[in-house]
C-alpha cells in the first residue's frame, strides 16, 4: 500500500505539468483551430524567466568586510548582492531565497507578450493553412526559440533552488500511520501540484463563469455566429492565446527547481503533451487535464524497478502504449468532441 502511494504522489508533480501545458495547448487548439508545436518552447521560456530572475537578483558588488581578514591581516573583500545593499542583509537575502516564486510576477508579462507576438506576427497567417503547414512552422519557431536560448544560456543545465523553507520533505507515511520515512515526498513537489490545481481551476472558472469566458466558448463551438452578433472574436481569440503562453511559461517557473532548465526542455515535454492532448481528446479542456494525471501516475508506476525488471525500459514508452490502447478503443481520446480534426 505504501509503495502504491508513493508512486501516486510521485506521478503527480510530472502529470500537473502535462496537465498545464496540455491545458494550454488545447485552449489554443480549441480557439484558433491551430496545432502549436511552440508551445513547448513557452514550457521552456517561463523555466528561463525564473533563471534570469535569480541572476538578476544575484548581480553583487565588492565591498571591504573590516571584521573579516586574510591570513595576513589584512580586511577580506567580499561579494554584496545589490539587493542585500539596498533592503537590507535580512530582507535582501530572503528576495534573492524566493526568486522563483517571485519569478512568477516576471513571467507573466512576458509569456503574454510573447503570446501576443507569436500570435499577431506569425500564427495568425497559418489559420486556414493545412495542420500540417501549422505543425511545420511551429515546429520551426520552436528551435529557433531553444536556439536562442541556448546561445544566451549554455547548453548546459541550470540549478534553480527552490526557497529554502521548502527544501526538505513532507512525511506522509507518518500522517498516514505508517512507518516514518516510508513515503516522503518533497515540499516544493507538493507546492507544484498545488500551484498546479490552483491555476487549473483559475482558468476552468474563468471561462464558466466570466462574460468574456462565456464568449469565448461560444466562438470555440460556433465563430461565425458569434462574429455576427458585432462581437470582435479574433481579438478575444487573440487573448487567450496570450493566456495559454502564460499558462505554459507559469508550469515552467515552478518546474525549475524540479528539473534543472536547460534549452531542450520544452520539446521533452511537448511531445509527451501533444499525446496527452490526444489522449484526452482534441479540443477537450477536462480530457486535457484528466490525461495529464493519469498518464502522469502511470508513468510513474512504470518507473519502479520492479516493473522495469519484467519490461525493461517500459518507463519510456509506457504513454505511448496507453495512447495506442485508447485510440483502438477511442479514435477521439477520453472525453474528444465529434467532428474535431476528422475532416
Amino acid at each position: 500500500m505504501d509503495a502504491i502511494l508513493l508512486q501516486i504522489l510521485n506521478g503527480l508533480d510530472k502529470g500537473s505539468a502535462y496537465a498545464l501545458i496540455a491545458l494550454g495547448l488545447t485552449l489554443i487548439f480549441g480557439t484558433l483551430g491551430v496545432v502549436n508545436f511552440a508551445h513547448g518552447a513557452l514550457f521552456m521560456i517561463g523555466a528561463f524567466c525564473a533563471v534570469s530572475l535569480q541572476k538578476l537578483l544575484s548581480l553583487s558588488f565588492e565591498q571591504v568586510d573590516p571584521t573579516r581578514k586574510d591570513f595576513l591581516g589584512n580586511p577580506l573583500k567580499v561579494e554584496v548582492p545589490y539587493v542585500e545593499s539596498w533592503f537590507g542583509p535580512e530582507l535582501g537575502a530572503a528576495i534573492i531565497d524566493w526568486s522563483v516564486p517571485l519569478s512568477i510576477l516576471l513571467a507573466i508579462p512576458v509569456m503574454i507578450a510573447i503570446g501576443f507576438a507569436m500570435e499577431r506576427g506569425l500564427i495568425k497567417h497559418f489559420y486556414k493553412r493545412p495542420h500540417a503547414d501549422q505543425i511545420l512552422v511551429t515546429f520551426g519557431l520552436a528551435i529557433v526559440l531553444q536556439e536562442v536560448v541556448k546561445y544566451f544560456f549554455g547548453a548546459n543545465p541550470i540549478q534553480t533552488p527552490a526557497p529554502g523553507a521548502f527544501s526538505g520533505s513532507f512525511d506522509f507515511g507518518a500522517m498516514l500511520g505508517f512507518d516514518p520515512d516510508v513515503i516522503i515526498y518533497p515540499y516544493w513537489r507538493l507546492v507544484y501540484f498545488l500551484f498546479a490545481a490552483v491555476i487549473i481551476a483559475a482558468v476552468f472558472a474563468f471561462l464558466q463563469f466570466t462574460t468574456f469566458g462565456m464568449v469565448v466558448r461560444a466562438g470555440m463551438a460556433d465563430r461565425e455566429t458569434v462574429g455576427l452578433l458585432g462581437i470582435n472574436i479574433d481579438r478575444r481569440f487573440t487573448i487567450m492565446f496570450g493566456l495559454a503562453a502564460a499558462v505554459a511559461g507559469l508550469a515552467g517557473v515552478m518546474y525549475a527547481p524540479i528539473l534543472s532548465p536547460n534549452y531542450h526542455m520544452g520539446m521533452d515535454f511537448l511531445v509527451l503533451s501533444f499525446v496527452v492532448v490526444v489522449v484526452g481528446g482534441m479540443g477537450s479542456l477536462p480530457g486535457a487535464v484528466l490525461a495529464g494525471f493519469v498518464l502522469g501516475i502511470l508513468q510513474s508506476f512504470a518507473s519502479m524497478n520492479e516493473v522495469k525488471a519484467i519490461v525493461p525500459g517500459i518507463d519510456q514508452i509506457i504513454i505511448y502504449l496507453i495512447a495506442i490502447v485508447i485510440l483502438l478503443t477511442r479514435p477521439r481520446g477520453l472525453m474528444g468532441r465529434k467532428g474535431v480534426m476528422e475532416d
